[in-house]
């Protein structure tokens, strides 16, 4: 079952035991590219599936085979706004559960020496602020590029804001704590910390490196 961070309000642990164990083979170093992006559309899906389960909806009227009866359809638009590089490694497997979401992008990247988020590239929906929004990055090392995306999509008018993280460190947590304590934050696992390098110990290694086979 899903459970809030005794530390953390802002933080769910999704802890379902399908997700964990696909983040034991995203973890393992010796699972190739093609493997880890599979495994990777799957455990996003899954986890968009509990993170979605309070969308609001609208009722409706439909007619079966046999007869009329009661529905309801999502009600907003949802975006969904990947980090790239690597949150793009995360969309298709949301995309296969919700193909009516808009994909909105944020491009972002950490300075190695700085550890400060540089922008570099942005394209959103006009109408992003009339629904809720996922924002997809599986890494949230520093939270320096994920509170620079929050932002931005403030700036958009975007009230309804959730992150979606495969693994997070502390460090990440704690920043977005204090930059935007109303974003909710997903993820399968809180890690350990942070290394001398800013990269997330145990995690997984680079993840944009790992989803399309560069270095």
């Amino acid at each position: 079952m899903p459970s809030t961070h005794e530390a953390h309000a802002n933080l769910t642990v999704l802890d379902h035991p399908v997700i964990q164990d696909r983040l034991a083979r995203l973890r393992d170093a010796s699972t190739p590219p093609e493997t880890f992006r599979r495994l990777l559309d799957q455990v996003a899906g899954l986890m968009t599936f509990r993170i979605s389960r309070d969308l609001q909806v609208r009722d409706l009227k439909i007619t079966t085979p046999l007869k009329e009866a009661d529905g309801v359809q999502l009600r907003l638009p949802l975006t969904l706004v990947p980090i790239l590089r690597a949150g793009i490694g995360m969309i298709d497997g949301i995309l296969a559960l919700l193909p009516e979401a808009r994909v909105g992008h944020i491009g972002v990247y950490r300075d190695e020496t700085t550890m400060d988020p540089v922008p570099y590239y942005e394209k959103m929906p006009p109408d992003i602020a009339d629904g809720p929004v996922f924002i997809v990055d599986p890494m949230l090392a520093t939270g320096g590029s994920a509170s620079f995306a929050v932002s931005r999509l403030k700036e958009h008018g975007c009230s309804d804001l959730r992150l979606i993280c495969l693994v997070c460190a502390p460090e990440g947590i704690r920043r977005m704590e204090k930059d935007h304590p109303g974003v909710a934050i997903y993820t399968a696992s809180l890690d350990d910390g942070l290394d001398e390098n800013g990269y997330i110990v145990p995690g997984l290694g680079d993840a944009g490196d790992r989803i399309f086979g560069t270095q």
